[in-house]
C-alpha cells in the first residue's frame, strides 16, 4: 500500500509540473519590462505590461467573459441536467437518436458549423450577443449531459423513495434530497460550461462580429502586435484565474458534500 500511495504522490507532483511549468515563463513577463535573448532573465523588471494591460480594457473584457461565462452555464446546466435525467431514466424518445443529436457539437468541427449558423442567424437577425450565447450553450450542452449522465447513473433513486414514504413533498424532495447528492455533478457541469463561455473565441469573433471584446479576443488581438509580451504575459495569467478559482470551488464543494454522506 505504501508503494501505490508514494506512485499516486509522485504522479500527482508530475502532473502539477508538468500544469503549472508553462506559467513560470509568463510570471516573468509578467514583471519583465525588457528581456531580450539571450538572457535568462529580464533585464529590467517592472510593471509596464499590467499597466498596459489595463489601458487596453483588461478589466472590462474581464467582466465580459465571466459574464458570458456565468449566462452560459446558468443555461447550459440545467439543460443538461434534464436531458440526462430523461436519459438515464429512458423518458426521453428516441434516446439513441437523442444522444447523437446531444453530441454532434463535439464530433463536427466547430469552425464549420458556426459559419453555417453565422449564415441563419444574420439572416433570422438574431442579435450578436443573443447569437453567442445560444451556440455556445449548444457547445456546452454535450459537456453538462455528459457529466451529469455518470451523476445520475451513480444516482441512487431509493432515497427519493424512503423520503416519499415519510411524508416529503415532491418539492422537498427534489431540494431536500435530489438537489444535494446530484450537487457535485451540478458543480462539475456548471464548471465546464463555465470554462465553454470564458474561453471561447470562435464563436465570440465570427458570431459576434467582433463588437463584444472579451478577454481571448483582447489576448489574440494583443499577442498579433510586436513588442507586447508583458501585456500578452498579464492578460493570460489573468485568463487562468478564474477558471482555477471555479475549480477550487468545485472541490471544496465536493468534499463539503463527501463529508455530509
Amino acid at each position: 500500500m505504501s508503494g501505490i500511495r508514494v506512485l499516486r504522490a509522485g504522479a500527482g507532483m508530475a502532473l502539477t509540473v508538468w500544469f503549472l511549468l508553462p506559467l513560470v515563463p509568463l510570471l516573468l513577463w509578467a514583471v519583465a519590462d525588457t528581456w531580450d535573448a539571450p538572457a535568462r532573465l529580464p533585464q529590467d523588471w517592472g510593471g509596464r505590461g499590467l499597466e498596459l494591460a489595463l489601458a487596453e480594457g483588461g478589466v472590462a473584457a474581464s467582466g465580459r467573459s465571466v459574464l458570458l461565462g456565468l449566462v452560459v452555464a446558468g443555461i447550459a446546466t440545467p439543460l443538461g441536467a434534464a436531458a440526462a435525467r430523461a436519459l438515464a431514466l429512458r423518458t426521453a424518445p428516441l434516446p439513441r437518436l437523442v444522444s447523437v443529436l446531444l453530441f454532434l457539437p463535439v464530433a463536427l468541427p466547430l469552425f464549420a458549423v458556426v459559419l453555417g449558423i453565422d449564415v441563419t442567424l444574420l439572416r433570422l437577425r438574431v442579435p450578436g450577443l443573443v447569437g453567442i450565447v445560444l451556440v455556445l450553450v449548444v457547445v456546452a450542452l454535450p459537456y453538462t449531459t455528459y457529466l451529469m449522465r455518470v451523476a445520475y447513473g451513480a444516482y441512487d433513486s431509493a432515497f427519493e423513495d424512503e423520503a416519499r414514504t415519510l411524508g416529503a413533498a415532491p418539492r422537498a424532495v427534489r431540494w431536500r434530497v435530489r438537489r444535494p447528492l446530484l450537487a457535485p455533478g451540478l458543480a462539475g457541469a456548471a464548471f465546464l460550461a463555465f470554462l465553454v463561455g470564458w474561453s471561447d473565441y470562435l464563436v465570440t469573433l465570427l458570431v459576434g462580429g467582433g463588437r463584444l471584446v472579451t478577454l481571448p479576443l483582447l489576448v489574440a488581438a494583443t499577442a498579433s502586435g510586436t513588442g507586447n509580451e508583458p501585456t500578452v504575459a498579464v492578460l493570460s495569467l489573468a485568463a487562468v484565474l478564474p477558471p482555477v478559482l471555479v475549480l477550487v470551488g468545485v472541490g471544496l464543494l465536493r468534499r463539503r458534500v463527501g463529508g455530509v454522506r
